[in-house]
């Protein structure tokens, strides 16, 4: 029964309710708990209220944020690649104003208040209906490098000063489908490990050669100096060529440990949130899927280094059997590089004119469209 019903019922029996004696109350009680549902301590209170009750106002709290806000705040989340609320609401003001000046966003200037001291909990209620979910798990194809693994050091998560930009951790992604068997094409997947800055490039195999080439085209694409490169254990990263090439350059060559997935924690995250959310699980081998990953990644590490804003572990205690995480104000990969202090003049005005240059709803869409334009190749 709705509400309205409730109270007509109450209106329609209170005066027999009064009237009536102690075993017919009990009666009568027994009978609108039994109709209703509701709680029998409910239903005295309801009866012995005094004047007529009104089941047409809305019970609670009114109403904060409008139908305007609500639009904004999911055209908003929409164009940050519905993040969760803890990155999206310190990024909100500075992504409602590059909207603003793009023409995507269009709303009265309390509105715009109103969106911009949304707290966190919130955006999470108020894009409750929108947010779905689902994920595939991919396989696995590495496969172990022995030959100069007591050269390279070992580093776990622990080794690397992370406030320094320039020490990336790389992963090779396979887009292999449901067999790992035969030619497929693969991503070389790095990440900044102090500012989260991400380099995807697609690799014709997984042949040493093509990986090493992969390496010097995202340390020609990076922003800043390359200084370290960390990898996993597979042939592909650890051989004589990448070895060398690290060597004549000065970047720290480490690799992490056997079985521990956590070294890498940083790159293994992007894999899933840059890689297999945007690519999928498909098997691809083709020159034209390769062109087509190519085209996606040169739009896909603007959008994600300009307009993906990241959160970092400030530091973790136990207590007891809890582990308590706290994390610094996600900021995206560009702001973090910025104010670093370790981009030239020249870098940085690059940089400046490159993101003001940028709309992200446009290079969202663009994404879709060239990722729609790769799923048509794939071997199905």
């Amino acid at each position: 029964m709705t509400r309205c019903s409730i109270v007509e019922y109450a209106e329609a029996v209170r005066k027999r309710y009064f009237r009536a004696r102690k075993k017919a109350k009990t009666e009568m009680l027994n009978e609108f708990v039994a109709t209703t549902g509701m709680h029998r301590k409910a239903v005295i209170r309801l009866l012995n209220r005094k004047g007529r009750c009104s089941g047409s106002k809305k019970r609670g709290r009114p109403k904060l944020y409008g139908h305007e806000a609500m639009v904004a705040l999911k055209v908003a989340w929409e164009a940050s690649d519905c993040l969760c609320s803890k990155r999206l609401q310190p990024f909100l003001p500075e992504l409602v104003g590059i909207l603003k000046r793009c023409g995507e966003l269009s709303m009265r200037g309390e509105t715009e208040a109103q969106l911009c001291r949304m707290s966190p909990s919130t955006i999470d209620r108020l894009l409750r209906r929108w947010r779905v979910s689902g994920r595939r798990r991919g396989l696995s194809t590495t496969k172990p490098g022995t030959l100069l693994k007591n050269s390279i050091p070992i580093r776990t998560f622990s080794d690397w000063n992370e406030n320094k930009p320039g020490f990336l951790e790389a992963d090779l992604v396979a887009h292999c489908g449901e067999s790992a068997e035969g030619f497929y094409l693969t991503t070389l997947s790095t990440v900044d490990v102090a500012t989260g800055w991400s380099e995807p490039v697609a690799v014709w195999g997984k042949g040493q050669e093509r990986v090493g080439g992969a390496v010097h085209n995202v340390r020609k694409q990076l922003p800043m100096p390359m200084l370290g490169l960390d990898s996993d254990n597979g042939s592909e990263f650890i051989n004589q060529s990448l070895y060398d090439y690290c060597r004549r350059n000065g970047i720290t060559f480490t690799r992490s440990r056997s079985y521990k997935k956590n070294d890498s924690c940083h790159v293994e995250q992007k894999n899933w949130t840059v890689i297999r959310r945007v690519i999928g699980y498909d098997r691809f081998s083709s020159r034209a899927a390769f062109k087509a990953l190519e085209d996606i990644y040169a739009l896909l590490r603007l959008y994600i280094n300009f307009f993906q804003p990241v959160s970092k572990l400030v530091r973790k205690s136990r207590h007891g059997a809890k582990v308590y995480k706290v994390y610094d104000t996600a900021q995206t990969p560009y702001q973090r590089l910025v104010k670093s202090g370790v981009l030239t003049d020249d870098k940085r005005r690059e940089l400046a004119d490159t993101y003001a240059a940028l709309n992200p709803v446009t290079l969202l869409r663009q994404i879709r469209q060239s990722v729609e334009q790769l799923h048509a190749l794939a071997e199905r």
